[in-house]
């Protein structure tokens, strides 16, 4: 499968073992409440297609029952960054807005976090919901680094990142095959269709 490089590049800021679950196959949702910037309208998903900025706090593996092979990744508090290191893009393929916690509890063989990460997500704010969205994973073919600009950093979900990243979307390879995918994503449907 071959992936049309967008006009620029757009990141979407999420956890870095999340980032990892997704680029190995491990899952095909995220889950989001939206960050502290994203205005009065909340979280949007503003994008089709996307690069994994991952992001890092050292307690996220706490938080995860699943932690990647290459769980020594670590990253220097935001203020100290040099560099950005990405490995996955992705495609958004479908979007629902939870409004219901049994809906939240039949997801989470579908993910990686923990139910008291969810259940405080779920609940943080007036309105109890979560965006939960389907999206299909590619691997780069080899890790994108380019340094790092202030520009990144926030409780924000979207972030411009250089264009030269696009290019590498033409030798992207799908976190799963294409029976996995759609495998995961009719189980997805099936719990919030």
């Amino acid at each position: 499968m071959i992936l049309t490089p967008p006009a620029s590049a757009i990141g979407f800021k999420e956890w870095s073992y999340v980032c990892d679950s997704l680029t190995q196959g491990v899952q095909t949702l995220v889950l989001r409440k939206g960050g502290i910037h994203e205005g009065h309208g909340g979280f949007e998903w503003k994008h089709r297609g996307f690069f994994l900025f991952p992001t890092w706090f050292h307690t996220q593996g706490e938080k995860l029952r699943w932690v990647p092979e290459n769980a020594q990744r670590s990253f220097p508090p935001e203020e100290e960054r040099t560099c950005v290191d990405i490995d996955g893009y992705a495609t958004l393929e479908q979007v629902w807005k939870v409004t219901e916690w049994t809906r939240m509890e039949a997801l989470a063989p579908l993910h990686i976090w923990n139910e008291d990460v969810v259940r405080e997500r779920f609940i943080y704010d007036d309105e109890s919901c979560l965006h939960i969205a389907l999206v299909r994973a590619y691997k780069l073919p080899r890790r994108w680094t380019f340094p790092y600009a202030k520009s990144y950093g926030g409780c924000r979900s979207w972030v411009n990142l250089p264009d030269e990243g696009c290019a590498l979307l033409e030798s992207a390879t799908p976190a799963l095959c294409d029976a996995a995918w759609q495998e995961s994503a009719a189980r997805l449907h099936a719990i919030l269709d």
